[in-house]
């Protein structure tokens, strides 16, 4: 059994939907967004369109995302995105149904997985297989998951944070804890709010976190003029927000993720934790992109860490890579065996 060139590998991600087909590489990479007019329940826009929508819709549109903490919140609205996405995707060939690979959170629950299949099923795909995000991650990072030697990784996306010790082709350990990007994003949020009076929207709080995010501090502070809506007077201002405020809001965050990295390390079989101190930590997915994540990380657990080539990509890369590998996916399909928190 082989795949076939039609099939696809799905990062259906909190924040963003990343597709890859085979031969073409990754053709789509989009906000998980759907815009829906709720007079005729049609879809206004999916995906960057739709983003552009977010809180400048009238009344009767709303923008929604169907994702929450990595699995879906909304199953009828993940259904239309997934079916724009797939046909998108097969550009015309939309009497083919593809095979899908799609990566979810480690500690999926049996009824979020359910929920995953039978939104790509009824989106037309004619087999759905799930991997675990880490595990894509790491063979998207160009990690040897199937040497006996240990490896450990870190997948830090929109709802979840995904941690993985692999070896063989299995995982060994795995945790994933529900703090990631959004929850950084609410932080800053109710940070600015709470410090400034000023009501921010998503868009805005996305630019703090790229502009001025940090995990440690940086040798030239950085400051962003913010707008939006003053909570005492009721009317549009812009105050001066810096790096040093934004690492405030977003420590506890960061002190989740690294404990939870130190807990993983903790459960590590002594054998695989020698090839770590070898080939240290790798961080994927968005979040890696925060500044000086890695030193902080290092600093306080005292491994050095890499961040991946393309770590937004890592997780569909890797499902990508198992299209070609069958063999690989049966090694490397999802099972139930991770700690949830």
């Amino acid at each position: 059994m082989s795949f076939r060139s039609s099939d696809l590998a799905i990062d259906l991600g909190t924040a963003n939907t990343l597709v890859y087909a085979k031969g073409r590489g990754v053709v789509i990479d989009e906000p998980s967004i759907v815009a829906i007019n709720k007079v005729n329940n049609s879809v206004e826009a999916v995906g960057t369109d739709a983003k552009e929508m977010l809180g400048r819709t009238p009344i009767n549109i709303v923008a929604i995302r169907p994702m929450k903490d990595g699995v879906i919140a909304n199953f009828e609205v993940a259904e239309k995105m997934l079916q724009h996405f797939i046909r998108k995707a097969q550009n015309g060939r939309g009497f083919v149904s593809p095979r899908v690979i799609i990566g979810i959170p480690t500690g999926i629950t049996q009824v979020e997985r359910r929920a995953v299949e039978d939104s790509a099923y009824r989106a037309k795909a004619s087999q759905v297989f799930l991997v675990e995000e880490a595990v894509a991650a790491a063979i998207g990072a160009g990690l040897p998951i199937t040497e006996p030697r240990g490896n450990i990784v870190v997948d830090i996306g929109g709802g979840t944070t995904d941690i993985a010790i692999i070896s063989m082709g299995g995982i060994v350990y795995s945790r994933s804890v529900r703090v990631a990007g959004d929850a950084m994003d609410e932080a800053i949020i109710e940070f600015v709010k709470r410090k400034h009076n000023l009501l921010i929207g998503e868009r805005t709080v996305e630019e703090i976190k790229i502009k001025l995010g940090s995990a440690f501090p940086i040798e030239e502070p950085l400051a962003l003029e913010v707008r939006g809506r003053n909570l005492l007077e009721g009317i549009p201002k812009t105050v001066t927000v810096t790096d040093q405020e934004v690492r405030q809001a977003i420590d506890p965050s960061v002190c989740s993720i690294v404990d939870s990295v130190r807990v993983a390390l903790e459960r590590t079989p002594p054998e695989l934790s020698a090839d770590i101190i070898d080939r240290g930590i790798v961080l994927t997915g968005g979040g890696a992109l925060l500044r000086n994540l890695d030193r902080r990380i290092t600093a306080e657990i005292g491994l050095p860490v890499n961040v991946a080539e393309d770590p937004l990509t890592s997780v569909v890369l890797g499902a990508g890579k198992i299209l070609s590998d069958f063999a690989l996916l049966n090694r490397v399909k999802w099972t139930n065996t991770a700690i949830y928190e």
